[in-house]
């Protein structure tokens, strides 16, 4: 699958997050800890430049416990702070304020040094479209201040959010690429619904993922659709399976895949197939 989907308003995006840069003194990025590498725009580090990065790995109530410490473990050694959170419940996001300020530590004692004492810490927050970055915001800010949605897009303009006396949050539309390198990027965006579903061809996608799950994590097969392992099965074949096991027969007793890889999808994002990463560090696959 060649998914490629860059809508008109992600180019304004990019040039929004560029000028409004100058006014925000760290950058917090939202990834999906699901996919920490998928879910970042590789053009990031060019658009924020040198300016001080907070890497915040959402959803990590879905991801590999495993994987999620290497993954915190890896971002360190790379200079970022890091913070874990689950935007959902709030796990973790009571946190934020005090990471940002020990990340800022020497510049917030730089502005006392010059009587700046009750200078506001500025931090933009940037992800792509569907990671759970408004409703970080939302739950930072303890009240329903971003637009909020399940499906991508939902926040189009900027917003400041006050989050306590001395700290502003900027939100920021959701920015993908222009082109994804590697097509396994695409398929992961797409896995965990950064990409719309009526761009691409359902069916195949869920094939993919379930030869991921296959390879990688067996036990959810059994566990949710009662489909034993197959190193030998190609994904279409277990989707089959799983539809079959579900009783999602149509005409003739066969199996309606469609509905079958739209029940798959739909499960996966919403964790019902248990803790799942689909990428790992180098040298530290699943």
């Amino acid at each position: 699958m060649n998914i490629q989907w860059y809508p008109g308003h992600m180019t304004k995006t990019r040039r929004q997050i560029e000028a409004d840069l100058k006014n925000v003194d760290m950058v917090a990025e939202i990834l999906d800890a699901r996919i920490p590498i998928s879910s970042r725009n590789p053009d990031i580090d060019a658009i924020v430049g040198q300016k001080p990065r907070l890497i915040v790995l959402n959803r990590a109530d879905q991801a590999d416990g495993e994987a999620t410490r290497r993954w915190m473990a890896w971002f360190k050694a790379q200079g970022y702070a890091i913070l874990c959170t689950d935007a959902k419940t709030g796990r973790g996001v009571k946190d934020f304020s005090a990471v940002i300020r020990e990340a800022l530590a020497d510049q917030i004692a730089r502005w006392r040094e010059k009587g700046q004492v009750g200078r506001k810490v500025r931090v933009m927050v940037v992800g792509v479209p569907n990671v759970g970055k408004s409703t970080f915001i939302n739950q930072v800010a303890g009240r329903k201040s971003a637009k909020a949605g399940d499906r991508p897009g939902v926040t189009r303009g900027k917003q400041w959010v006050a989050v306590d006396s001395g700290l502003d949050l900027l939100d920021t539309p959701g920015i993908l690429w222009p082109k994804f390198e590697d097509p396994q990027v695409g398929l992961n965006l797409a896995f965990t619904g950064a990409v719309k579903d009526d761009v691409m061809d359902t069916e195949a996608l869920a094939f993919h993922l379930m030869d991921l799950l296959n390879a990688h994590y067996p036990q959810a097969l059994t566990d949710r659709y009662k489909v034993e392992p197959d190193p030998a099965a190609q994904g279409w074949e277990l989707l089959e399976r799983a539809g079959r096991k579900r009783g999602f027969l149509i005409s003739g007793g066969e199996v309606d895949l469609e509905r079958m890889a739209n029940v798959l999808l739909d499960e996966f994002r919403g964790g019902k197939l248990g803790r799942i990463t689909l990428e790992w560090p180098e040298g530290a696959g699943a």
